[in-house]
């Protein structure tokens, strides 16, 4: 079995809009709406998990869910503070018998279906696995005062993306053992890589933006618009 964590926990303030960013309008349902329903098409998952704010629940019930009649019972989870803590409250409610964890931005409304399935195949082959796309722009090393002080080769940097699949005891490992040293990862296969395991990388889609502030939501209305 497969589970889906779908992360929507975030406050939104670099939105700089009174509605959280999860929650905005985009090509006729809310951008966490247009989220779940990739998931909850994929014929590969098999129970969806979505941890957002604790003042939200019945927001999302209401608002969400009830609009969008998902074929799959959406169990909602509370978050935490942080990002990390929201993964964690999200895999302490996982039933043991699922043996893949899917982890996934709520605001990355743009997730292919073919890769999501080809990220699910690949914890299965290799225990942990993560879409990303490698870099194009040159990277520049700076300092704290914004001077360059080198540049980076491109040639091994790719991009990390959601979503991120793991063994189910393999993430839950992971999070609990940065829980008990009190580490804060950037994502989740970074908690993994901590424990010394490999995690796969493989192509995902450049079009697979996490919309965070009001360029990406421009961004984001625009690839719809460009949609047949």
């Amino acid at each position: 079995m497969v589970a889906a964590v779908i992360v929507a926990a975030g406050q939104g303030v670099r939105m700089q809009d009174p509605l959280r960013k999860q929650y905005l309008p985009l090509a006729g349902l809310p951008i966490l709406g247009h989220t779940l329903r990739v998931f909850d098409r994929c014929d590969l998952v098999d129970q969806l998990y979505l941890v957002i704010p604790r003042d939200d629940i019945d927001f999302c019930r209401e608002k969400i869910l009830d609009p969008l009649k998902p074929i799959r019972r959406v169990q909602l989870v509370a978050g935490g503070v942080r990002r990390q803590e929201s993964v964690y409250n999200g895999l302490q409610q996982v039933d043991p018998a699922c043996r893949i964890v899917v982890i996934h931005d709520g605001v990355r409304p743009f997730l292919m279906p073919d890769h999501l399935a080809a990220c699910i195949d690949g914890a299965r082959k290799f225990g942990a696995c993560i879409l990303g796309v490698p870099a194009q722009d040159t990277l520049k090393q700076v300092d704290q005062s914004a001077n360059i002080v080198g540049t980076i080769a491109r040639d091994t940097i790719w991009l990390a993306q959601t979503p991120q699949a793991f063994r189910s005891e393999l993430i839950k490992k992971a999070h609990h053992q940065a829980c008990l040293d009190g580490y804060q990862g950037t994502d989740d296969a970074s908690l993994v890589e901590r424990l010394g395991q490999t995690v796969k990388i493989i192509h995902g889609s450049r079009s697979n933006i996490k919309i965070t502030n009001q360029e990406d939501l421009a961004i984001s209305r625009a690839l719809f618009g460009a949609q047949p």
